[in-house]
């Protein structure tokens, strides 16, 4: 296989990232680290595989032949089944598939370690749901329960995000879905599911035959890894559909725009209310704007979404939350964490190792080809979008809200770069495909990663 100048570029910064990334934790170079001000013991849990959080661990389990034989027999046949099957078919075949992929990938730590007991860790959301006893009283309180060191603080997920990531999680108790392989479940469906909006977003913005390309590539992403099992594989999976909607409204593809229009605004809105971070959805929600035929059309979409948008804004109003009194004290509680100890002049570029990890080198040889000058002009949607996620990515990073973890914290947006192997040579698309299989393998095997 012959690897193009853009791909080569492309993979080269990408491994030199990774590779840098890996050691110089090991190098001593004073702030230029993944901890400072911290024990060996802290080190060893917040930080012995950066920029991935986890711990080495090589190991196998039940899910190790699964996961290969999808890996497999997605690089091997993937394309070529992609291109027959019936639109409908394929849609639900890569949900499936991506939804396979991710929950043989967590049985290779282990039913419990890998999948029932990832949600129900001190700092997560299953800790804090038997504390809430009267739900409008939690939400109308929330914010005053932000900042730590207060005998009423909620536990570290909870604080780190708006009242809607929690409410999801109660109200799955409520209905008798309680516990760690409920929620585990309620996730990597969603989370899985991501793939599938992909699928229609691209179908609706450029063509079928491009969407049809995509499919493999986000089938078996290494994203996977967090999707099972994370919260934010949730919010990935409810982001995605919302951008998807807003792509079908603004290309009036389906049979109701408005109510795709409608539908993709309160998505959109209940997603910044699962996590702060969404609110950078703004930006593919532009470019998808971008692509409408004409400003009528764009227009005609985006009126009924900020509208569906608004509706859920104004319910959490009234139950008592705003979301940028929110937004301010979890800026302060983040500062009261682990994030003094994390030094940007590391994190700020690990943090886009991470993100290497997450999409893996097939995805980012396809990013090379992101930067096609005429593929913008004539408003490219997959093009246009992965520009716009990079974008997201990277004031994201800039924020200095988010350093470490964005292996899991950036999947809303990573799910959208994985798309970007579609832009590869025909030829080459295979290999790119197995390298990405053949990363995410590896990753799970030697790394026991925290989510």
């Amino acid at each position: 296989m012959s690897i193009g100048r853009k791909e080569a570029i492309a993979v080269t910064v990408g491994v030199l990232l990774v590779v840098a990334a890996f050691v110089v934790p090991h190098l001593h170079l004073g702030i230029v680290t993944p901890l400072i001000n911290s024990s060996p013991a802290a080190i060893k849990s917040f930080a012995d595989t950066a920029p991935i959080f986890g711990w080495w661990n090589a190991h196998i389990g039940w899910g190790t032949v699964p996961a290969i034989l999808i890996g497999a027999v997605t690089v091997a046949w993937g394309s070529s089944v992609a291109q027959r099957l019936a639109w409908r078919t394929l849609t639900l075949t890569v949900w499936a598939t991506s939804f396979s992929w991710a929950f043989a990938l967590a049985m290779i730590d282990g039913w419990q370690r890998g999948f029932a007991g990832r949600l129900t860790a001190r700092h997560e959301y299953l800790n804090q749901v038997p504390t809430i006893t009267d739900i409008p009283e939690a939400v109308h309180t929330f914010s005053s329960r932000i900042l730590d060191f207060q005998p009423n603080s909620w536990i570290t997920h909870v604080s780190g995000h708006p009242p809607g990531a929690l409410l999801t999680f109660v109200w799955l108790d409520r209905i008798g879905l309680g516990g760690g392989a409920w929620a585990g479940l309620w996730c990597v469906l969603f989370g899985s599911s991501a793939a599938a909006a992909v699928l229609v977003a691209v179908r609706a913005l450029n063509d079928e035959q491009t969407a049809r390309l995509v499919a493999p590539f986000v089938a078996v992403a290494p994203t996977a890894i967090w999707i099972a099992v994370s919260a934010d594989g949730y919010f990935a999976g409810v982001a995605a559909w919302g951008i998807a909607l807003l792509a079908l409204a603004v290309r009036r593809t389906g049979r109701w725009p408005i109510l795709a229009a409608v539908t993709s605004g309160l998505i959109l809105g209940w997603a910044i209310f699962l996590n702060y971070g969404l609110a950078l959805m703004a930006l593919p929600a532009l470019a998808v704007l971008i692509c409408a035929a004409s400003w009528r059309d764009a227009v005609r979409a985006l009126i009924p979404a900020v509208f569906g948008a608004l509706a859920v804004v104004g319910v959490f109003v009234v139950a008592g939350f705003w979301w940028f009194d929110g937004y301010t004290l979890v800026q302060q509680r983040y500062w009261q964490g682990i994030a003094l100890n994390r030094p940007f002049q590391y994190w700020s570029w690990a943090n886009l190792a991470s993100v290497v990890c997450a999409i893996g080198l097939g995805s980012v040889a396809g990013i090379g080809r992101v930067f096609d000058i005429s593929a913008i002009k004539r408003r490219s949607g997959l093009h246009l979008l992965i520009l716009a996620t990079l974008a997201a990515i990277l004031f994201a990073d800039l924020s200095m809200l988010s350093k470490a973890e964005t292996e899991r914290i950036w999947l809303p947006f990573e799910v959208w770069l994985t798309a970007a192997g579609a832009l590869l040579p025909v030829r080459a698309r295979r290999w790119w495909l197995s390298a990405n299989v053949i990363g995410a393998l590896a990753l799970n095997h030697f790394i026991l990663t925290n989510w």
